[in-house]
């Protein structure tokens, strides 16, 4: 069985991910098959694998780092909230159903069979394992049965690196009252502290992890700095949505609804120079893109009846009417059309009227569509004729069956990688109006750089300098960068011979 290491932190978005992810690439770089392990995630963004099952992007981001494919098996529970106080619960990559809070608190202890067996399928295949919890620790109200902290780290015989984010202050605090409420033999468990996202000279922070050490009786691994690394994030709390505000050459608008799914689909037109991609979800913020895309949402009615409520819809349809590119992607291209069905209640339930903006019609089904798929663009008119047959690849993750009217015309030709079906038509375009089912359809470069050509010809601007990147090859360099920095700032020595001292114990036990 794997050796196994375990990445808890002091509170959602301390960068457990990241740091998880850095030692995925350095434990792959030192010759050892290494995988990640998440037993529960809770994420809008998500991803279908080559089997045609779901998992959380955390985990397929980490399997990029340690260079395998991903597996159902690195997360085997997703929960995808559809409100506030409700999920749709996906196990082994099947939805399970959707389950209030409290629902799912009285059943989760019932998964424990499903995350073992996938962990120790992990574990023979690999020589380490990297565990990712999930928020903190010290949830008090959230320990009993817990199966993604402490609860993990038991069952795995796991010893635990605890992670603080001093870039939002308190780190010492974070740090030592997570220990404090953590019982005895949890304490016992947390073999090393790494404080994250520091910027600055260490040696002013040097008094405080010795004060740190002294008073939690544990040593500090590492002082990891601030990283800006664009690999793919795994929620809303990503940093994206506020880090670009200023308009560039080429000016993208993602409409930020507040179900927002599988926003990574836009981070390819973050490494072009001189194009700026903003998200925004107030109506000051619109200013004047020159594209503009309703994303991807976990409920599409409800976030539509938000954009009509908050003004959002007028405006974008005010910017289709002045010519502006509208480009949606799975709930924003169904958002695009003239009604949606939720007979079913899958949604919201009920129908609904759509912007209007392609000739379509939804109806939303019990059956979820989940592949991987590889195809091209069909023959494309309008603003973004340089699309036509540039290749793509990317995945379905949907619940909505569209059915195009004779104004429209479908946007790509696929083929599910599951199956030896024939091509099959996706999307939709009129005019300025563009909408396609495919996440990931921007990965490749000539999609990205065919975008970019194509605003810049409209706006009379040369944009043969503004290049675009293959996105699977510039995620290796960040990759390597991330090894190269945490190489660095952590203390690899030590963490190594956690690793041995955690066998060590698992075989006492």
């Amino acid at each position: 069985m794997a050796k196994a290491i375990m990445i808890q932190g002091t509170m959602s978005n301390a960068g457990k991910s990241l740091l998880a992810a850095g030692l995925c690439r350095i434990f792959k770089q030192d010759g050892y098959r290494v995988a990640p392990f998440k037993s529960q995630n809770m994420a809008l963004n998500s991803f279908i694998t080559e089997e045609g099952l779901e998992m959380g992007r955390a985990q397929v981001m980490q399997a990029e780092a340690a260079g395998i494919k991903p597996s159902v098996l690195m997360n085997p529970i997703l929960l995808k909230p559809t409100n506030d106080v409700g999920s749709q619960v996906i196990v082994n990559g099947e939805v399970l159903g959707n389950m209030s809070a409290r629902e799912y608190f009285k059943y989760k202890h019932r998964l424990i069979p499903d995350i073992m067996k996938a962990y120790e399928q992990l574990s023979r295949e690999n020589d380490i394992i990297v565990i990712e919890g999930a928020g903190s620790p010290a949830e008090i109200n959230l320990k009993q049965e817990d199966i993604v902290n402490m609860g993990m780290a038991k069952m795995a015989k796991a010893p635990v690196l605890l992670v603080g984010d001093i870039d939002r202050g308190g780190v010492f605090a974070q740090l030592i009252g997570t220990v404090m409420l953590l019982e005895e033999d949890e304490k016992s468990m947390v073999k090393g502290l790494i404080i994250n996202k520091f910027r600055g000279d260490k040696s002013i922070l040097d008094p405080g992890v010795e004060m740190l050490e002294e008073k939690s009786g544990i040593p500090v691994v590492g002082v990891a700095p601030y990283m800006n690394i664009q690999v793919e994030d795994e929620d809303s709390l990503t940093e994206r949505f506020d880090s670009n505000r200023e308009v560039g050459v080429i000016d993208i608008a993602v409409i930020r609804v507040p179900r927002i799914s599988n926003f990574t689909d836009f981070n390819p037109f973050e490494s072009m120079p001189g194009v700026s991609l903003r998200y925004v979800k107030q109506v000051s913020e619109l200013k004047d893109p020159d594209m503009i895309i309703l994303p991807g949402t976990k409920n599409t009615m409800e976030d539509l009846q938000w954009l009509r409520q908050s003004g959002m819809e007028a405006a974008v349809l005010k910017q289709a009417a002045r010519g502006k590119v509208i480009f949606g992607v799975c709930g924003g291209f169904q958002m695009l059309g003239e009604n949606l069905s939720d007979p079913h209640g899958v949604e919201a339930g009920g129908s609904m009227k759509g912007m209007g903006l392609l000739a379509m019609d939804t109806v939303f089904e019990n059956e979820k569509t989940r592949t991987q798929v590889t195809g091209n663009f069909g023959r494309v008119d309008g603003d973004l004729s340089e699309l036509s047959g540039v290749e793509l690849e990317g995945y379905e993750i949907h619940m909505g069956v569209t059915t195009l009217k004779k104004n429209s015309s479908s946007l790509t030709k696929i083929r599910d990688h599951a199956s030896t079906q024939e091509e099959k038509q996706d999307g939709a375009w009129e005019k300025n109006v563009y909408g396609t089912y495919v996440h990931g359809v921007f990965d490749k470069e000539e999609v990205a750089k065919a975008v970019v050509r194509a605003l810049g010809r409209k706006k009379g601007i040369d944009t043969e300098e503004i290049t675009g990147v293959d996105f699977k090859e510039f995620k290796e360099t960040q990759y390597d960068i991330l090894a190269q920095e945490l190489r660095k700032h952590l203390d690899m020595e030590a963490i190594y011979g956690i690793l041995e001292e955690g066998v060590k114990e698992a075989e006492q036990k």
